[in-house]
């Protein structure tokens, strides 16, 4: 079990948008063998940047209108929102020093 918050239409604004740590959203789906590759990195993220950044996920197939709005065509596709803005975006299965660089670009 993923310690990664699911997101939803729902909830993206409150969780993602309008937080005042930097967000890394995955974007994925659960046919997708490279999103399942990732899936653990991205859990490791999570804890290592607990309180220093918020680490959440989006099912592709259930909230295709996020997905569609921020013009995923591939998965996976992990976006790092800051201040409401996409600042960042990494497409694809990469090593967790990638992502951790990535995100620490936009740490206060």
């Amino acid at each position: 079990m993923s310690a990664v918050a699911e997101i939803t239409q729902a909830t993206f604004d409150t969780d993602v948008l309008n937080n005042d740590l930097p967000v890394l959203v995955d974007f994925w789906a659960p046919w997708c063998g490279p999103c399942r590759l990732v899936s653990g990195v991205v859990d490791e993220i999570a804890q290592e940047y607990e309180g220093r950044a918020k680490v959440v996920k989006v099912n592709t197939d259930d909230q295709a209108a996020i997905a569609s709005q921020y013009g995923i065509r591939s998965i996976p596709t992990l976006i790092v929102f800051k201040d409401g803005q996409v600042v960042d975006q990494v497409v694809g299965a990469v090593p967790k020093v990638t992502l951790a660089q990535t995100l620490d670009r936009y740490l206060a």
